[in-house]
């Protein structure tokens, strides 16, 4: 399953309709949270669920996977022409996301520039069902997993390979006013 598909399906199909994530909701009988997480493709989505939100958006559920161009067997690409995706208010913590290979419909890695700016807020660790490996092209961030306090530094060319599950969160470092990276999930 294209999971970054599905999430922007749904997230279309709801704005389109106007709706919101507690309307969605509520006429699913999910929680808030776990379509706040499907959107955000931080949780795959069982059949039961998504023919609950395909009933409550009025579609067909194959409408749910549909692309609109058949999958080539090869996307070539550059990291600067990434397809901005907007995943958890990021950018209200200066943390901006660009999707890879996203014509690549039936990959099975998600992978994603990351950018991070100077803000004044500071997001909570979040955690999802896949694996992650990430590495810092450009820049410092502090990379905490498992709690706020467990931090470490990361500068250009640090990597880190993160088992589904587990809390973890980068920030920009104090000090630095930009850091770029790339994660891909799995």
């Amino acid at each position: 399953m294209d999971l970054v598909n599905v999430a922007n399906k749904v997230k279309q199909l709801r704005h389109q309709q106007k709706l919101t994530i507690d309307q969605l909701a509520a006429r699913t009988g999910l929680s808030k949270g776990y379509i706040s997480r499907l959107e955000n493709f931080r949780t795959g989505a069982s059949l039961r669920a998504l023919n609950l939100i395909a009933a409550a958006l009025g579609v067909e559920m194959i409408e749910l996977f549909r692309r609109e161009n058949a999958c080539p067997e090869y996307v070539f690409g550059r990291l600067d022409d990434g397809e901005f995706i907007d995943r958890n208010q990021a950018g209200e913590y200066g943390i901006r996301y660009f999707a890879l290979a996203f014509e690549k419909t039936d990959r099975r890695m998600d992978p994603f520039l990351i950018e991070y700016r100077p803000s004044d807020k500071q997001r909570e660790l979040l955690q999802h069902d896949s694996q992650e490996f990430f590495v810092v092209l450009e820049g410092e961030v502090d990379y905490a997993i498992g709690s706020s306090d467990n931090r470490r530094r990361m500068k250009k060319g640090d990597t880190l390979y993160l088992d589904a599950h587990l809390p973890h969160g980068a920030t920009l470092a104090p000090g630095c006013d930009y850091a770029a990276a790339l994660v891909i999930y799995h």
